[in-house]
């Protein structure tokens, strides 16, 4: 590959990327913010948290939507639609006057900020496949990750000098760039051949199809209840390093922060190694790591341990889900060319649908005690590895005994 193939490759993961770096933004930016939104709305850290839970609905159910809508009209127009919608929910976010307001105005935050996630993946799809598809989405990831990464320190700086609103105010700015960006940069991928019919039935059939798909299914869940474990993380660790362990805004910032290292060093060891080792040997790989860390985790919470021992197995269950999401991504999209959108949003759903129904579990023993969120990562996990073991293996043995 030339030089200017490699600029351009990467010039386009970068923009692809920002895309997916909004849904971490989204749900990261505010998160330091948690204790202060509670204060001034006079609420509970319950409904707080079921903020996030309204964000990752929307993101899950948004994803369905603009997928199935990007395979009918292309890739550009959804998007920049989406991102217009995305600026003005964000400001009704900043100045919401209840947390009511709040929650439901999160929740069109997330939906619009679902086309960022979910079409920029369909896209990836459009223009590479197999290994090349790989070391094109952990290029993507490289990017995307460092949401988590930015995100929370980001958030953390703007309440330095400021309340919660500017949080929300920055937000805006981001999608206000963000469309500029679809406007001006963004080509279509999508050929009008290619697409799919304009046919809602034909769209639910699509949706069918893929479900009825067992090893698709098996890797959507593997990587969707992984994912659905770091929400619970993303939703208890601000009050769990704060109000537990004393840790300042910003010191939790950069705890939070680090952990988007581990995000971007477990997948871009996937990308990296792609033409070594296999993405199957990566996903079980993963899935173990991820046991282990979590099952620390549980251990540490139990015994109240120090905050360094909780930190440790935090950043090596995040690493883990980099390497499952890189490795799981091109497995399940590998038969998919003709409904990329559509298999790109059952792909991103589960894990934002799974994470709003963990989420709030967090908090449900208090805000004094780590050992829902240790119990909730180590079920999360054996719950994937049971999905990728009945669904993906035993389809493959099957397949190879005919």
């Amino acid at each position: 590959m030339t030089n200017k193939n490699n600029q351009h490759v990467f010039r386009l993961a970068l923009l692809l990327g920002l895309f997916s770096t909004l849904g971490p933004f989204t749900i990261d930016m505010y998160l330091p913010a948690f204790p202060e939104i509670v204060k001034q709305f006079d609420t509970t850290a319950s409904l707080v948290q079921l903020s996030l839970t309204a964000c990752l609905l929307g993101l899950g159910i948004g994803q369905l939507v603009m997928g199935s809508l990007s395979d009918v009209h292309g890739r550009r127009n959804p998007l920049l639609i989406s991102m217009a919608v995305y600026v003005v929910a964000s400001l009704a976010c900043a100045f919401s006057p209840n947390i009511g307001l709040l929650i439901a105005c999160r929740f069109v935050q997330g939906f619009a900020a679902s086309a960022g996630i979910v079409i920029s993946r369909a896209i990836a799809r459009d223009l590479y496949s197999g290994h090349e598809l790989t070391k094109f989405f952990s290029l993507l990831l490289l990017v995307g990750n460092l949401g988590p990464l930015v995100a929370p320190v980001t958030g953390s700086g703007i309440l330095s000098f400021t309340t919660w609103v500017g949080v929300f105010i920055a937000l805006a700015l981001l999608g206000l760039y963000l469309l500029t960006m679809t406007k001006w940069k963004l080509q279509e991928t999508l050929p009008s051949e290619l697409r799919r019919p304009s046919n809602f039935m034909q769209q639910l059939r699509n949706y069918g199809s893929l479900l009825r798909d067992r090893k698709f299914v098996g890797y959507m869940l593997a990587q969707g209840i992984m994912i659905a474990g770091v929400f619970a993380y993303v939703s208890g660790t601000p009050f769990i390093y704060q109000n537990i362990y004393g840790a300042s805004p910003t010191v939790f910032a950069l705890l939070f922060g680090s952990n988007g290292i581990s995000l971007i060093i477990g997948s871009q060891v996937v990308g990296r190694m792609s033409h070594r080792v296999s993405e199957q040997a990566f996903m079980l790989f993963g899935l173990w790591l991820a046991c282990l860390a979590s099952v620390a985790v549980l251990v540490v919470a139990i015994v109240h341990g120090p905050l360094f021992a909780l930190v440790i197995p935090l950043f090596f269950f995040v690493a883990a889900i980099g390497i499952t999401s890189t490795a799981a991504f091109p497995l399940a999209m590998e038969s998919q060319a003709q409904m990329a959108g559509s298999a790109a949003a059952l792909l991103g759903v589960i894990p934002f649908l799974l994470g709003a129904v963990v989420s709030p579990l967090v908090g449900i023993a208090g805000e004094d005690t780590a050992v829902p969120l240790g119990v909730i990562i180590l079920l999360t996990s054996i719950a994937a590895m049971l999905s990728y073991f009945f669904l993906v293996r035993s389809s493959t043995r099957g397949a190879g005994s005919n």
